[in-house]
């Protein structure tokens, strides 16, 4: 149905046996990537000590992931444009199962930089093509459903991280990552059989988030305003990229050499800002249909900065969790969104460019609050999470006048 709702936004098209075939096919996808790569992080230490690395020597092999992501999203743009993001989807997500089994086989911090090269290529490379997949299918059903599939990617790393703890006393990591790289095998044959025997339905206009037709179709921009829209996309995934980076790697550092806490209640800040990233993404899809997407941009960067202030600048442990969780709220949709946004825009390309902005945010995150940290301290370093999350919303805003710009 084309009719109009009461709220002026165009009633969504209901979901054909097909695209709920390929909805579940690609959340399992999704919920893979979360969960394998979770998996080998919990595993990070274990394999420091294996190839008897310095933490300079692992912290430079461990770049190779950062690199062979972003190095490759480009290209995997250019590969799902020509075979289809479908086939795409499965042959990298076959890679990674496959990749995350070799850094236990490693020697030294040379050969796991190189093995971790592979395993970040088909990492990125994945990360673009079911990107790619997620929004075509969002297009087809005329539906911002990119959120419950984020959803299912932090559900996968939840589940990841947590099975991986109760593992990691009992098995080695060489069995312990054999592990994984069977189970994603079996996803991959499982939901790849779905995914490529399962016809594609047709694409619609794409949802207009807005109450308006302010998100154009593909083919309708001129290419130069189509480019600088993708790229603003792109960056407004880099500045909360770099939020989530940083917190991974900084979060419970804050709350142990700040606040003094013991080990648990460090971990347990970065749990609270995952869990609430989780539970966020699970409501993204109605908060863009009832709210737009502009408006998930800006508040979620406005939440998402003044979370983080509370966070880096109070004294007290509850306070900082509060923060951490508002930072989580934040953040969640807006990655989601941007991506969805830019797919519509510009297809599997437009995917790729935003993906390599956001993933550069994720390189450039921890080593950024690292400098910033030697020279203010760690509190006022975390600070700039909360600055990048005000420009992610001001971008925000501006992406919402050119598209009205262009609509007119």
């Amino acid at each position: 149905m084309n009719q109009l709702m009461d709220t002026g936004r165009r009633a969504p098209a209901a979901a054909p046996p097909a695209a709920a075939r390929l909805r579940r096919a690609i959340t399992l996808f999704f919920a893979l990537d979360g969960f394998v790569f979770a998996g080998w992080v919990v595993r990070i230490p274990a394999i420091k000590e294996q190839i008897h690395a310095s933490a300079g020597a692992l912290g430079l092999a461990l770049l190779g992931v950062s690199v062979g992501s972003v190095a490759t999203m480009l290209l995997t743009g250019k590969l799902c444009r020509r075979y289809g993001n479908h086939p795409v989807t499965v042959v990298t997500a076959a890679l990674l199962s496959l990749s995350v089994a070799l850094p236990a086989l490693t020697h030294s911090a040379l050969q796991l930089g190189l093995v971790l090269l592979l395993f970040g290529a088909a990492y990125g490379g994945l990360n673009v093509a079911f990107n790619a997949a997620a929004v075509d299918l969002a297009e087809a059903v005329r539906r911002p459903i990119l959120p419950s599939f984020h959803a299912a990617f932090s559900a996968g790393g939840l589940a990841g991280a947590g099975l991986g703890g109760l593992l990691a006393p009992h098995l080695s990591p060489l069995w312990h990552l054999l592990l994984l790289a069977a189970t994603g095998l079996v996803v991959t044959a499982y939901a790849g059989h779905v995914l490529l025997r399962t016809p594609r339905p047709a694409t619609g206009h794409g949802a207009h988030h807005d109450g308006e037709d302010a998100i154009p179709v593909r083919g309708r921009v001129p290419v130069r305003r189509t480019r600088l829209l993708v790229t603003v996309y792109g960056l407004i995934t880099l500045c909360t990229a770099y939020g989530e980076g940083a917190l991974a790697d900084w979060g419970s550092l804050h709350l142990s050499a700040d606040l003094h806490t013991g080990p648990g209640a460090a971990a347990a800040g970065y749990a609270v800002f995952a869990l609430m990233m989780t539970v966020s993404r699970m409501s993204g899809t109605w908060l863009l249909e009832r709210l737009g997407d502009t408006p998930v941009l800006v508040a979620g960067g406005l939440l998402a900065a003044a979370g983080m202030l509370v966070a880096a600048l109070s004294p007290q442990l509850w306070p900082v969790y509060l923060g951490y969780a508002l930072t989580g709220l934040g953040l969640a949709n807006v990655f989601p969104a941007a991506i969805g946004a830019a797919g519509a825009l510009a297809g599997a390309q437009g995917v790729a460019v935003a993906s390599a902005l956001g993933y550069s945010g994720i390189l450039l995150g921890p080593p950024s609050i690292g400098f910033l940290t030697e020279a203010y301290g760690l509190p006022r370093a975390l600070t700039t999470i909360a600055a990048l999350a005000v420009v992610a919303a001001l971008l925000g805003g501006l992406v919402r006048y050119s598209r009205r710009r262009t609509a007119h």
